[in-house]
């Protein structure tokens, strides 16, 4: 099993940067294949970017594909977002997630294929 913990979240304004990091527990973090999402209110959690177990293969959402990156640190247990020229429409808790993969270079980016979540940190983009 994995804890995640992220953090990083907080006010900006438009067009500014954040990076947000999520640290997880356990010894087999390189083990697992690791996701971020986010959820507005009153709409559904949708996938914003993922990465493979090893970190040789990500995929990002279309609507974030130049701005966002996210990249882990094994060593560290840690995954991080890297947010550039941020929205107001992207407001949100972003949730950092966690799956458990033998295939070492599938990414997940549906939501039910994440079994580890974390608590979400609030992203806040004024205009």
């Amino acid at each position: 099993q994995v804890q995640l913990v992220e953090s990083g979240g907080g006010l900006v304004h438009t067009g500014g940067s954040l990076r947000l990091s999520c640290a997880a527990s356990g010894r087999t973090f390189s083990s697992y294949a690791m996701g971020w999402f986010r959820q507005a209110p009153g709409k559904e959690r949708e996938f914003v970017a993922g990465i493979s177990r090893g970190g040789g293969r990500t995929d990002t959402a279309d609507s974030v594909k130049g701005r966002f990156t996210i990249s882990r640190d094994n060593a560290k247990n840690t995954v991080y977002l890297q947010m550039n020229s941020l929205k107001p429409e992207e407001t949100a808790v972003y949730y950092c997630a966690g799956r458990y993969v033998a295939i070492t270079t599938w990414v997940p980016v549906a939501s039910r294929e994440y079994g580890y979540w974390g608590q979400g940190t609030q992203v806040t983009v004024s205009s």
